[in-house]
């Protein structure tokens, strides 16, 4: 009995909630339907599907292994096109994952164009601040705003965004103009919660001196655009990237702190599973993005005087 059999037939099961309404789907008998989840969980050795006479429930290792046997389906289906010559055309559902002060200023711009050209396409878009499992959480493609850590996936550069400090004009009358990277270690400091360069912030002058400054923050919170808010109301010195600071740098509810010095820019990438044969729909989402963003729309200027990092 094939393995891909095997796989069409547990995730028929999944989606239609029972044996009999998968069977129907599949064109086979209830009895085969049944033998082949069988089969299939004495090849695991775990058992995949809770059966009651009333019900079929995933169990825990079946809720795991079903964005893994989706994601092989469709592979196969990608290579299959592929193997016949045929340029897919980009259908189905797209699920997207971004950061949300990311997915609010910019990548939600991106999307109306994309639906327009791409009309067999939906999409699904989940934003959040904590760097997602691609296959565990059944994404196809990620935004990631950094260094990357998963070196399974590939990766596209979307482009580099500066990162600044910033304060309000009243916490700054109130506690002092820092003039070199140390002197924030007497200042207030609001860190990100998935920053991974807080403890120790490397710094680089307009005339090439470097700086390496250990900081420990009074508050935290795991979002750009609460976390800015936060310092616009005075409370301390913030480090957030332009495509969060621009409005308020520029209607001066903040100021730079620090403007000669500078922090290694943060690369933007569009993430996806590593395969031989990229699905269509990923491949014209990656592609509409880096057109979008071929100039970057959350460029201020002047420019900073630090360099890009290298990633």
């Amino acid at each position: 009995m094939d393995r891909l059999t095997l796989l069409q037939t547990f995730v028929a099961v999944a989606d239609t909630g029972g044996f009999s309404s998968a069977a129907d789907r599949l064109g086979l008998s209830r009895a085969m339907t049944s033998r082949h989840v069988q089969v299939l969980e004495d090849r695991l050795g775990v058992r995949l599907l809770h059966r009651t006479t009333r019900r079929v429930s995933l169990s825990e290792a079946g809720l795991g292994y079903l964005e893994r046997a989706r994601r092989l389906l469709a592979d196969f289906d990608d290579a299959e096109t592929e193997v016949r010559g045929e340029r897919a055309t980009p259908r189905g559902t797209l699920r997207v994952n971004g950061p949300v002060s990311f997915g609010r200023a910019h990548l939600a711009a991106t999307l109306p164009s994309f639906l327009v050209r791409h009309p067999g396409l939906s999409v699904e878009l989940t934003v959040n601040d904590r760097v997602v499992d691609l296959i565990e959480e059944g994404y196809d493609v990620a935004i990631r705003i950094g260094r990357l850590s998963d070196s399974s996936l590939i990766a596209k550069r979307l482009g580099t965004v500066a990162v600044r400090l910033a304060a309000s004009p009243a916490y700054l009358a109130a506690h002092g103009i820092p003039t070199t990277p140390n002197d924030l270690t007497d200042h207030t400091w609001l860190g990100y919660t998935y920053s991974t360069g807080v403890a120790g912030l490397r710094f680089t002058s307009a005339d090439g001196r470097d700086a390496v400054v250990r900081l420990g923050p009074r508050l935290t919170a795991n979002n750009g655009d609460v976390l800015t808010e936060i310092a616009a109301g005075g409370a301390g010195i913030i480090l957030q990237p332009d495509f969060i600071l621009g409005p308020y740098l520029a209607d001066g509810r903040l100021v730079p702190v620090l403007p000669d010095w500078g922090v290694p820019d943060l690369d933007i990438h569009a993430v996806h599973h590593q395969s031989r044969h990229v699905a269509a729909k990923v491949r014209a989402f990656v592609d509409h993005l880096a057109e979008c963003f071929r100039s970057p729309p959350w460029d201020l200027s002047p420019p900073r005087p630090a360099t890009r990092s290298t990633r």
